[in-house]
């Protein structure tokens, strides 16, 4: 074993493998990867080994249909079989809200390049035969889905980074991980002490015990997970071709053919989370106990959607471990806090995305960042509200809906409330709907009297739709206040904080008392932030972005900091609340409470005042995502009660009225204003978005600027839009959400970034990225909403206040 390598890669799984590979491939070749046992050793060897393109993110489809194209070239590379099957597969639905889901993903995949269909019952008995289509409304066929040998995979990858220069040591357990002065690591195992400049914790199972080596906790649990695999079936081994996967979400079960047989795996509600204190060393190519009382209920809705398991024996049972994060999907990228230290871990679909986990953690790497936005896989979307517990609650719930249905509307149950501020009391006697991000309770909407708390999930307008409205209106109509915790706040401050801001930001840090609106880009000038910088003092920021980029954005922050210690930053966002009142009365309530002058010459818009309100100190930013006249106003949390006391007993006869985050995503769709990862994400530049009009181009060293600049001169080909969608006034009616596909001539020629209802204009409304030559005021197009047609036509003036007079009046 050397003693001194570019990268350590610990774990010989398919996922190690894989970026061991693609780490070769993208030219670096001095590496070294350690495994415990035997490549395989861990939850590789006994994976059931079907892979598939679905996912609700697209791009984590994009790059599950790389990892499936892959298998060819790494054959051909190598000369070893990955076992490959090709045989397609067919998720089915017995339900409408299921078949609306379904039509939603054959939509994405549109723009995506994948070729799925959605078929009806008799093209399912067709492709099955072997399947019962009784109860069945339809599917999704994906001819890429199949199954491979995961040994033969996995080796494939290992000879393939081997060929190209890597090594692989086996049986050599790691014991320590230990950070070196100059960002390094000394890697400490049973054959002796490795030197690296990057440490990559692809470890499986053990990625948690491994992390604690380093000092982190990385959000991940194992779950026992059990398939079976039969006898021969006659219907099976006659039939003329390989059978297709099927999966029966209702059923929660999967089912492939295996040779003469068939293989079924299940997805129970009853299910164990293992080693909860910890995977033992020993562990490796052992099973766990059967546990067939455990999925005795999915197994009898299985002998009736697939009959020819009646009358066949088991051959295995295969009980086993993987791992999951508490979203599903893995957990990828460096970690924060640490220098040159990679998470590849809690990849539970190894073999169909360990390829596109294995190329963005490459990409990463070598590149600087990864050619597409993984924000979806990125280690980084997690906070320190992820304790142990926390992850193990929020793993089981994913596990027990690994084949739900996914709502673009849904709040899941679990963990909650797990945060709150101050106000969470006064919200709940305001029968407040509440959803949560990043850990925090945030209210959705307010629940009129006689109306359940809760809103129904759905694909179509929900059970909120007019409560939604009602808050809508008193904003545009009087004034409305809403909670704005769920801003991340940073406070920037030293001699070097202007210095560094103007740096890192696009835009030019303000004159103090000011506010400037700003992007944060990539060195290839993607959006990495979308942020608000107000001006406190000379040497003083506050920062506001997206509540839930925290640790993302925090980690770009400190991997950016000068060394010689002229900036000081700090995280205040569960420190700096407070509310936001907008609306056409919000000055008058605002001058109710203060003694300061609010007048507009005194608060502008895009100014930042300190004034008291009371006796509590605020800080008011006048600049408000509603797009109408509004306020930010600050405090500390121990004020947030009393400035709500405040400012609700002046507001009464003025039309105050509480909002949500429904109201006001529904609101700012009638300023066009985009919204952190809709609009504002690592797929897109700033002259695709609009950002570009707040990157200052007389500034010579921002991060990304050469990029901004190039395209400035040479604009992208494609731009955002925004349209009016025709749909019928009716409760049954679906809006756009995200990823819907934009049709002209009679072809797809761009896709929904984010839509819905805009309440106040009474239109359905969707913003998209299209050609920047199809942007003509009044253009016709159509946006297919749940596999139906609808023509959009597209708007070049804001649908509320076009000249902002309301907002900066």
């Amino acid at each position: 074993m050397k003693s001194h390598v570019r990268v350590v890669v610990i774990g010989g799984g398919v996922v190690g493998c894989s970026v061991l590979y693609h780490l070769t491939k993208l030219g670096w070749t001095d590496l070294l990867l350690i495994e415990r046992s035997e490549l395989t050793s861990g939850s590789t060897w006994h994976a059931a080994g079907g892979f598939h393109t679905l996912n609700a993110d697209t791009n984590m489809a994009a790059l599950q249909g790389y990892t499936i194209r892959l298998y060819k070239e790494l054959e051909e590379i190598t000369g070893m079989s990955c076992g490959l099957h090709h045989v397609g597969g067919v998720t089915i639905a017995t339900t409408r809200d299921r078949l609306d889901y379904l039509k939603a993903e054959r939509a994405k995949h549109r723009y995506m390049g994948l070729d799925t269909e959605v078929v009806g019952p008799e093209e399912i008995q067709k492709l099955s035969p072997i399947t019962n289509v009784e109860g069945v409304l339809g599917g999704l066929y994906d001819p890429l889905d199949g199954h491979l040998d995961p040994s033969g995979t996995t080796h494939a990858y290992a000879k393939a980074a081997r060929m190209a220069g890597a090594e692989i040591v086996l049986r050599n357990r790691v014991l320590e991980t230990n950070p070196r002065a100059d960002g390094g690591w000394d890697v400490v195992t049973e054959q002796g002490t490795v030197t690296c400049e990057h440490l990559i914790n692809a470890a499986g199972l053990w990625a948690r015990e491994v992390g604690q080596m380093a000092g982190v906790f990385l959000p991940l649990h194992p779950m026992e997970h059990q398939y079976l695999v039969t006898d021969d079936i006659p219907e099976v081994y006659n039939h003329p071709t390989e059978l297709p996967h099927v999966m029966d979400p209702a059923g929660e079960t999967y089912l492939r053919q295996e040779g003469r047989g068939l293989v079924i795996g299940i997805y129970e509600q009853d299910c164990d989370p293992w080693a909860v204190n910890g995977t033992p060393w020993d562990f490796g190519h052992e099973l766990l106990n059967n546990n067939l009382d455990r999925i005795s209920e999915p197994l009898d809705a299985a002998f009736k959607r697939y009959p020819v398991l009646g009358t066949a024996g088991i051959k295995t049972v295969i009980n086993g471990p993987f791992t999951f994060a508490p979203d599903g999907n893995p957990l990828v990228g460096p970690v924060p806090g640490l220098r040159n230290y990679w998470s590849a871990c809690a990849v539970m679909a190894g073999f169909s995305q360990g390829g596109g986990v294995g190329l963005t953690l490459a990409e990463w790497m070598v590149e600087g960042e990864p050619s597409r936005n993984v924000y979806a896989m990125d280690v980084a979307r997690f906070g320190d509200y992820c304790t142990r517990p926390y992850t193990r609650m929020k793993v089981t719930e994913n596990y027990q809906r690994r084949f739900s249905i996914s709502y673009p509307n849904e709040e899941l149950p679990v963990g909650r409330p797990l945060q709150t501020t101050p106000a969470y009391g006064l919200w709940k006697a305001e029968r407040a709907v509440f959803g949560s991000g990043y850990g925090m309770e945030h209210v959705n909407y307010f629940a009129p009297e006689g109306e359940p708390l809760f809103e129904t999930p759905s694909f179509r307008r929900s059970s909120a739709f007019d409560a939604i409205g009602a808050e809508c209106r008193a904003v545009r109509e009087a004034v409305g206040i809403n909670e704005i915790h769920n801003f991340g706040k940073y406070l920037v401050t030293g001699t070097g904080a202007v210095a560094w801001l103007n740096h890192i930001m696009t835009n030019r840090v303000p004159a103090v008392g000011k506010i400037a609106l700003t992007a944060m880009l990539s060195p290839k000038g993607k959006i990495i932030g979308d942020f608000t910088m107000a001006r406190l003092g000379e040497e003083e920021v506050q920062l506001t972005a997206s509540f839930s980029a925290q640790s993302f954005h925090m980690r770009w922050f400190q991997q950016h900091l000068p060394e010689d210690g002229s900036v000081s930053l700090r995280n205040v966002s569960l420190e700096r609340i407070g509310f936001q009142i907008a609306g056409p009365n919000a000055r008058d309530l605002l001058s109710r409470v203060t003694d300061s002058d609010t007048s507009n010459t005194a608060m502008p818009f895009l100014s930042c005042t300190a004034i008291e309100i009371g006796p509590i100190p605020a800080l008011v930013n006048r600049v408000t995502y509603t797009g109408d006249l509004g306020y930010e106003i600050y405090v500390h949390r121990d004020h947030q009660v009393a400035l709500y006391e405040a400012l609700k007993s002046a507001g009464d006869d003025l039309g105050l009225k509480p909002f949500g985050m429904r109201a006001m995503m529904s609101l700012r769709l009638e300023k066009s204003f985009g919204s952190w990862l809709r609009e504002f994400r690592p797929d897109f530049t700033p002259a695709e978005t609009g950002l570009d009009r707040f990157c200052n181009f007389k500034k010579n060293d921002f991060i990304g600027r050469d990029v901004a600049v190039a395209e400035r001169e040479n604009p992208p080909a494609n731009h955002l839009a925004t349209f009016i969608v025709d749909v019928p006034d009716s409760p049954e009616s679906a809006d756009c959400v995200a990823d819907e596909p934009i049709w002209q001539d009679g072809k797809v020629i761009g896709y929904v970034t984010s839509g819905g209802y805009a309440h106040w204009a009474r239109k359905s409304v969707a913003i998209g990225m299209i050609p920047k030559e199809r942007i003509i005021e009044g253009g016709k197009f159509e946006i297919e909403i749940l596999g139906v047609p609808h023509t959009a036509t597209l708007i070049t003036e804001t649908l509320f206040d076009p000249k902002a007079e309301r907002m900066r009046g």
